[in-house]
């Protein structure tokens, strides 16, 4: 006779068998696209970061961050990601709350904009393909967060129909509103508000964009303000710290360092002619500390311009230099100059003629 555990097992193994588990996907309205992913897609950068880091530039429906020291390439990064999503279609949207940005210097790196001029022929307001607001409208962490999800709900309604590449300059030059509110720049406030706004709400809509079944891709490319933690202990190695909290870095899926730990990590490359010094470009390095796309990691080094990222070569620089001989006519007064290195790419002086 059949212990009851044994009735019971053959009673399971009859639902089982006589269970269609389709029929109660469609009974529950779990529709099979809710598991489907789009195909991974890209906003491309420059050759040269693609060489230097076998990507093809920004993945599309992922959060990343660009982080490093100031004057390190991390804005070159963003703009280069902005000119390439206007080629594409994708709607730029810059969201700028350090208050160090230059129309002048995108358009030199080829972002489309057109100025709006008075009748006197002062530039009043810029017009294009992309979305821009600054600290004149966001003030806090909080204003940031409403503002990106105002946008994505437009979206959703039609109202605004094109994919979306926010680009933040940056984390970390923003207080929460607690933090205005009590006139106290609290960091642990700061980081709550971006772990809440962001890492609990914002950063997963972001992703889920990138499902089958959303009609839009959305992407977030972030640049994160760093400072240099000390060692923990005597033997320790000092460590990057990013300001605003880690949320971000655990739900980024791309991580791009420029520069060194414990300094930018950069060279000056100048243009000398009688006594005459004009930067030229600079030398960075690049590390890719977070891919969770290809898994692949590396490090480089990179030469930043003005126009955007050439490779760290003589014919690259020299091609560059031909390319824009226009422009450094006019500011160093011939195009017959020498370029000399100097800095601290590798934490130490030196001093290097590109030409020998």
């Amino acid at each position: 006779m059949a212990n009851k555990k044994e009735v019971q097992q053959r009673a399971t193994s009859a639902v089982r068998k006589s269970f269609n588990l389709s029929n109660f996907k469609k009974k529950k309205g779990f529709s099979n696209s809710s598991v489907k992913f789009k195909e991974q897609g890209w906003i491309p950068l420059s050759k040269a970061f693609q060489d230097i880091t076998s990507l093809p530039g920004i993945p599309t429906g992922h959060i990343s961050l660009l982080r490093g020291h100031s004057d390190t390439g991390k804005t070159t990064a963003l703009i280069e990601a902005a000119v390439s999503a206007q080629k594409l279609g994708i709607l730029p949207v810059f969201i700028i709350t350090e208050m160090k940005w230059s129309w002048e210097h995108a358009k030199e790196m080829g972002l489309e904009v057109s100025e709006v001029t008075d009748k006197n022929g002062t530039i009043t307001d810029y017009e294009g393909h992309f979305l821009y607001t600054d600290r004149g409208v966001l003030n806090t962490i909080e204003d940031v967060a409403v503002y990106i999800a105002d946008l994505m709900d437009e979206q959703a309604k039609g109202n605004l129909p094109f994919d979306m590449c926010f680009l933040w300059d940056s984390i970390g030059s923003v207080p929460c509103d607690l933090s205005v509110r009590s006139n106290k720049n609290n960091n642990e406030w700061n980081a709550g508000a971006m772990s809440t706004q962001f890492g609990n709400n914002l950063n997963q809509k972001i992703l889920l964009s990138r499902k089958e079944n959303s009609p839009y891709t959305n992407t977030l490319v972030a640049i994160n303000k760093v400072w240099t933690m000390k060692p923990e202990h005597p033997m320790g190695m000092p460590k990057l710290q990013n300001k605003g909290g880690m949320s971000m870095w655990y739900d980024a899926t791309l991580v791009v360092t420029f520069g060194n730990i414990t300094n930018p990590g950069t060279s000056k490359i100048k243009a000398i002619k009688n006594g005459m010094q004009v930067e030229f470009a600079k030398r960075t390095n690049v590390q890719i500390e977070k891919n969770h796309i290809g898994g692949v990691q590396s490090r480089g080094r990179i030469v930043m311009t003005q126009h955007g990222f050439i490779a760290d070569d003589k014919k690259a620089i020299d091609k560059y230099r031909d390319a824009h001989k226009e422009h450094w006519l006019k500011l160093v007064g011939s195009l017959d100059f020498d370029l000399v290195e100097e800095g601290d790419l590798e934490e130490e002086k030196i001093t290097t003629n590109l030409l020998d």
